[in-house]
Parts: C-alpha cells; sequence; structure tokens
C-alpha cells in the first residue's frame, strides 16, 4: 500500500465520522422491536389454538351427530315396515279376532308391534303426536281439509303417523286438518 492509498483511507474514515455512520443500535429500541415481535407471534399462536380448538370441537359433534344419526335411512325403511303391520292388525275385523283359530296369529302380530315399538324406543324412534294438535309444518304435512266442529287449523285425522329420531324429523305425519266452516 503507497502513502496515497493510506491518505485516501483515511480521509474516508473522516467523511465517514462527519456524515454521521451508523454506530451501534440503540438496546432500546431493538428491544421495543422484539417485544412487539413476540405480541404478534404470541397472538399468532393464540389466533392457531383457538382455532384448532373449534376445529376439534367441530369434529366431535359431527362424530356424535353421525353416531346419533347413522340409523336414520334404516329407520325411514324399517317405518314402512311399522306402517304395514299396523295396518294390517286394523284390518282384522273383531269377529276374526274372537275366533279361536285365529287367536294366535292376531296376538303374534300385536307382540310384533309392541316389540317394534320397543326397538323404536330403545334407539330414540318416537311417534309424533297428531290429532287433536295444532297443524305444525315442521312436523305435519296436512294433506286435507275436513269439516270438523274443530278448530281451524287443528289436526282430525291422521292418514299416516309421523316420527322423529332424537330431535330431527324422520317422517312428517300426513294429516286431514279441521276448515271453517
Amino acid at each position: 500500500m503507497n502513502e496515497n492509498d493510506a491518505a485516501q483511507d483515511l480521509a474516508a474514515e473522516d467523511e465517514m465520522v462527519a456524515e454521521g455512520a451508523p454506530s451501534e443500535p440503540n438496546p432500546e429500541a431493538q428491544y421495543a422491536a422484539l417485544e412487539a415481535e413476540l405480541a404478534e407471534t404470541k397472538q399468532a399462536v393464540l389466533y392457531a389454538q383457538a382455532e384448532t380448538q373449534n376445529v376439534r370441537r367441530r369434529m366431535e359433534k359431527d362424530a356424535q351427530d353421525a353416531r346419533a344419526y347413522a340409523a336414520t335411512n334404516f329407520a325411514r325403511d324399517v317405518l314402512s315396515v311399522a306402517d304395514n303391520l299396523s295396518r294390517a292388525l286394523d284390518a282384522i275385523p273383531q269377529e276374526l279376532r274372537d275366533d279361536d283359530k285365529f287367536k294366535g296369529l292376531v296376538v303374534g302380530l300385536e307382540a310384533t308391534g309392541r316389540e317394534l315399538d320397543k326397538v323404536f324406543e330403545r334407539n330414540g324412534i318416537t311417534r309424533i303426536l297428531s290429532v287433536g294438535e295444532k297443524l305444525d309444518p315442521n312436523k305435519h304435512q296436512a294433506m286435507i281439509e275436513l269439516p270438523s266442529d274443530a278448530e281451524p287449523g287443528t289436526i282430525v285425522q291422521e292418514m299416516q303417523a309421523g316420527y322423529m329420531i332424537r330431535d330431527r324429523l324422520l317422517r312428517a305425519a300426513m294429516v286431514g286438518v279441521a276448515k271453517t266452516t
């Protein structure tokens, strides 16, 4: 290195000091920046934890609903069997019910109906009350209007029973409703 180069280097250093070249960073400013970054990171972690907890709760509820309502399609199919059994029992005239030859058959059909009702009960399937109730479009499907002494909008005839599975509608009851006369 020659004298000329050394002189230029010294002059450059003097200029940097004179211009206010960057010195050591301010520790307080660094601390404040780190505090802000830490707070931001903590907030992001809290949001992530909350989202994870919400996802877990949704999944638990979905799994619980799946268990509770898994048999819905099967239950709908079995309702037609229950309807047919009920119609068969209703179609048996009283004289055949009293006849000793048919008494065993009638008793067996009635026992089957009671057992089916118990199976429904064990699985949270309940019959919707209809006759005498006010028409509820969430549970009843009005099929006809019938002249009646009952207050208009009151169910006076049930054509097909309705059922709930726990708190959900399985099948709406088909009903006849009193009309204004």
